[in-house]
C-alpha cells in the first residue's frame, strides 16, 4: 500500500511540475506582453516557443514526452529546454521523498494535515524555484503565499505538540531563531552587499522555509546544504565565467526538501 501510495505520488509531483514550469514561463510572459511570440503563448493551451505549434496532449505527458520526443518539439525539431525535464524530475522526486516521512496507515488526521500543507508549501517553493532559476527573480505575491502556508504548517506543529506533550518556551524561540539563521542571515547579505550577492527575495524564501521546518537545527543544515549545493554547482560555471550569476532560490528549495525528508537521520545525528 505504501508503495502504491508513493507511486501516486511520484506521478502528481511530475505532473505538477510540468504545469508549474509552464506557469512559470506563463507568468514572466504575462508580465512582458512585449515580447516577441507573447499573445501566442498565452493562450489557453501550451505551444511551442519556437514555432508555435499547439501541442497535443500526448506531447504534454510530464517525463515521458520530453523523452520520446528527445527534448525536441514535434513540428519544428528545435528543444524545448532542459527546465521542463528538470521541473518534473524534480518535483517528482520531492514528492516521492516526502511521502517517506508520512505512514498511511498509522498517520492521524493531525498528521495528514501536515503532510498536505507541506506538499502544497513544497509545489509554490518549486514554482519560486523554477522562476528563479530560469528568469532570475522571485515573485512577491508567491513569497507572501510561501509564507502563508509556512505559517499554517507552523500552527499545526504547534497543536501537534500541543496535544501530546506540555507546553515548553522552545516553541516559541525555536521558529524565531530558525528564521534568524535563513531569513535573517540572508538579509544581511543583501543589505551589507547592496543586492550583489543575494536577492532581495531570497530572505523572504529563507524566512518561509524556517518557519516551516519549525526548528532551528533543521533551519541550519538548510543553511549548510543549500550553500554547499550551491558551490558544487556554480564552481565550475563560476571558473569559466568570474560575473556569472548565483540564484540560491533552486538550492534553498532543494535543501529543504532534503532536510525534511531526512529530519530524523539529523535529529539522531546531532543527538
Amino acid at each position: 500500500m505504501q508503495w502504491l501510495f508513493l507511486t501516486l505520488l511520484f506521478i502528481l509531483g511530475a505532473c505538477f511540475g510540468s504545469f508549474l514550469c509552464c506557469q512559470a514561463r506563463r507568468l514572466h510572459l504575462k508580465s512582458n506582453p512585449k515580447k516577441k511570440g507573447a499573445k501566442t503563448q498565452l493562450g489557453s493551451r501550451s505551444v511551442c516557443f519556437h514555432c508555435h505549434y499547439q501541442l497535443k496532449w500526448y506531447d504534454n505527458l510530464p517525463i515521458l514526452s520530453w523523452m520520446l520526443l528527445r527534448g525536441k518539439c514535434r513540428k519544428c525539431h528545435k528543444k524545448i529546454g532542459i527546465a521542463e525535464i528538470l521541473s518534473e524530475l524534480a518535483l517528482a522526486l520531492a514528492f516521492l521523498s516526502l511521502g517517506t516521512t508520512i505512514n498511511i496507515i498509522s498517520a492521524n488526521p493531525l498528521d495528514w494535515a501536515i503532510f498536505i500543507a507541506t506538499l502544497l508549501f513544497t509545489a509554490v517553493l518549486a514554482f519560486l524555484a523554477i522562476y528563479d532559476g530560469i528568469y532570475g527573480e522571485l515573485p512577491t505575491l508567491y513569497l507572501i503565499i510561501s509564507i502563508a502556508i509556512a505559517v499554517t504548517i507552523l500552527v499545526l506543529k504547534e497543536v501537534d505538540l500541543l496535544l501530546t506533550s506540555s507546553f515548553t518556551t522552545s516553541q516559541i524561540y525555536n521558529p524565531l531563531i530558525s528564521i534568524l539563521i535563513l531569513g535573517g542571515l540572508y538579509l544581511l547579505l543583501y543589505k551589507i552587499s547592496h543586492g550583489k550577492w543575494v536577492g532581495d527575495g531570497d530572505w523572504l524564501l529563507g524566512s518561509s522555509i524556517a518557519i516551516a521546518l519549525y526548528d532551528s537545527w533543521l533551519a541550519l543544515i538548510t543553511l549548510f546544504l543549500a550553500n554547499l549545493l550551491a558551490c558544487l554547482v556554480m564552481y565550475p560555471i563560476l571558473r569559466k565565467q568570474k560575473h556569472a550569476k548565483i540564484y540560491f532560490g533552486p538550492f534553498m528549495v532543494i535543501a529543504f526538501v532534503i532536510t525534511l525528508t531526512f529530519q530524523n537521520f539529523f535529529y539522531y545525528a546531532i543527538s
